[in-house]
């Protein structure tokens, strides 16, 4: 006996079987039960999602010698014929070619007839786009008001190019993309089903290499059985998908966060000698630098324990402001694949990128010359841990932090780091201690430690010895810097109004012309 891939073996048969869809069949078992029938149905969406399936299950639904029902029952002669695909009165038609208007007029002559066979004559036309202008045009009159005895079911992977005459006289339906978790578990029962055995992992990279389609999970499934001689296993399918394992990922974040670069390139060369997906390791690599930012942000996002104590060692290794240039860097180059020389190029190209704009990274450091552990600041973890200097035994007050406006201009601060300082004033000041207020409007500048931290790490830097940073929210008793520098830039954009209305040729200008100024177009010089 022939083999049946399984496809075809296993597309569904009822409504009840059919992954991933519940929205679309929960809308057509309501109107079969409620006997609701509209004459035309549109299915659209992506390959492999269950077009033509769900095509074929309404056809045996309308046609079932047990009567108009959601449950067909599978067994009458109108059933396994829809189900063998030989039923006289379903007429499935490929739009792509078939696309002249004199065939679709020749069809819709046969329309006029009664059905052979069944309740209804069904006609599926299948990427319906693809038809002519001329061929939608000859279709309109008979698609308004069909015969009592005809329905059409139209599918296509792309609405847009459906004139709107022809989408106003069709009920719509919009196919989803099969979630991963549903390919995984569908794959794992038709796998226990055919006494293959497998493992999970496995089912997941297959689940993802299929992007959402089921046809297209069910052909790798196919191909991996064969792959791996009756067994399903993972390294055998990322071997055959060219995927990227965690363990080269891990290897790349573990570089990256000790700015080692051999040991990148190392992993690169590794991936290049086993003929890896470079593409598809540097999604992977934005994947889990995207992980990484949520575990950072918000933890509770990550519902796997494990990996949310995985993934929790980057977030305290790798800063967040870091993190988000190198989900950029990742993208971009995975954008940039086609346009290098080659993609190991590229994708070298993209790594040395991480290195060279990690900001803890030497600027000195040579191509290929191991990390020089750059000088840092103390951290705040090690500052209450730092023996004070032997000058500094009394631990005196930080000199110069009365005036916090005036200290801030002399740290020389940057981006979100600066932003918080500036939004501050100063609470406090104690014997190697300074504790700031913050402006509630301003609060989720806390929501992100890596800031406060850095600040810390600034002043300890300015005053030569360890200073403890704290931050209270809290209503303010003067004015931050920013506030100040607001005003400062309020005060110069109304001198520049002021001496713009006061000029002798505008003046003229609004009283000739009868004109008006736009303030917001001035600009202080």
């Amino acid at each position: 006996m022939s083999y049946q891939v399984l496809a075809r073996k296993w597309r569904p048969r009822s409504f009840g079987t059919l992954v991933g869809q519940e929205h679309v069949v929960r809308a057509l078992t309501h109107a079969l039960e409620q006997q609701r029938l509209h004459h035309a149905y549109l299915f659209t969406g992506t390959r492999g999602v269950g077009k033509t399936t769900l095509a074929r299950i309404l056809a045996k639904a309308l046609n079932c010698e047990t009567g108009i029902t959601a449950k067909p029952c599978g067994e009458c002669s109108a059933c396994r014929e829809i189900d063998m695909g030989r039923f006289v009165d379903l007429i499935e038609v490929d739009a792509a070619t078939n696309t002249k208007v004199d065939e679709m007029r020749q069809l819709l002559e046969n329309a006029t007839y009664a059905p052979t066979r069944g309740r209804f004559k069904v006609y599926v036309i299948d990427e319906v786009h693809m038809l002519s202008t001329s061929a939608f045009n000859a279709m309109l009159k008979t698609l308004e008001e069909p015969p009592e005895h005809i329905k059409f079911i139209l599918a296509t992977t792309d609405p847009q190019k459906i004139p709107v005459t022809v989408l106003s006289r069709c009920l719509q339906f919009n196919l989803k993309q099969m979630p991963q978790g549903h390919i995984v578990d569908h794959l794992a029962r038709i796998l226990e089903a055919e006494q293959v055995p497998f493992e999970p992992a496995a089912l997941r990279h297959i689940a993802k290499g299929a992007a959402g389609s089921m046809r297209d999970a069910l052909s790798l499934l196919d191909q991996a059985i064969a792959h791996g001689a009756g067994r399903i296993e993972e390294a055998g399918v990322r071997d055959m998908l060219g995927t990227v394992g965690e363990d080269h990922l891990f290897a790349l974040l573990d570089a990256l966060a000790a700015r080692d670069v051999q040991a990148m390139l190392a992993v690169a060369a590794e991936m290049d000698a086993r003929s890896l997906s470079f593409d598809a390791a540097l999604q992977e690599l934005a994947t889990q630098l995207h992980r990484i930012a949520l575990v950072q942000f918000a933890p509770e996002a990550i519902v796997d324990e494990a990996e949310r104590a995985r993934l929790a060692g980057y977030a305290g290794r790798l800063d967040a402001e870091f993190l988000q240039l190198c989900y950029q860097i990742a993208i971009k180059g995975r954008s940039d694949l086609s346009l290098a020389p080659d993609e190991y190029a590229g994708f070298l190209m993209t790594l040395l990128r991480l290195v060279a704009f990690n900001p803890e990274t030497p600027s000195s450091l040579a191509p290929g010359a191991p990390p020089e552990p750059a000088a840092r600041a103390p951290t705040p973890a090690a500052a209450p841990q730092a023996p004070p200097p032997a000058a500094a035994k009394d631990a005196a007050p930080p000199q110069g932090a009365g005036d916090w406006h005036a200290l801030l201009e002399r740290l020389k601060l940057g981006g979100m780091v600066r932003e918080l300082a500036a939004h501050c004033e100063l609470a406090e000041q104690g014997e190697g201690s300074i504790k700031l207020r913050l402006d509630p409007a301003h609060k989720s500048l806390l929501m992100n430690k890596a800031p406060q931290e850095k600040l810390q790490a600034a002043l300890a830097t300015h005053f030569g010895r360890p200073v403890r940073l704290s931050i209270d929210i809290g209503s303010l008793n003067g004015e931050t810097p920013a506030q100040r520098a607001e005003s400062a830039r309020s005060e110069r954009q109304n001198r520049a109004i002021e001496a713009l209305e006061q000029d002798a040729f505008v003046r003229d200008m609004i009283e000739t012309f009868d004109a008006t100024i736009n303030e917001q177009s001035i600009k202080p010089l």
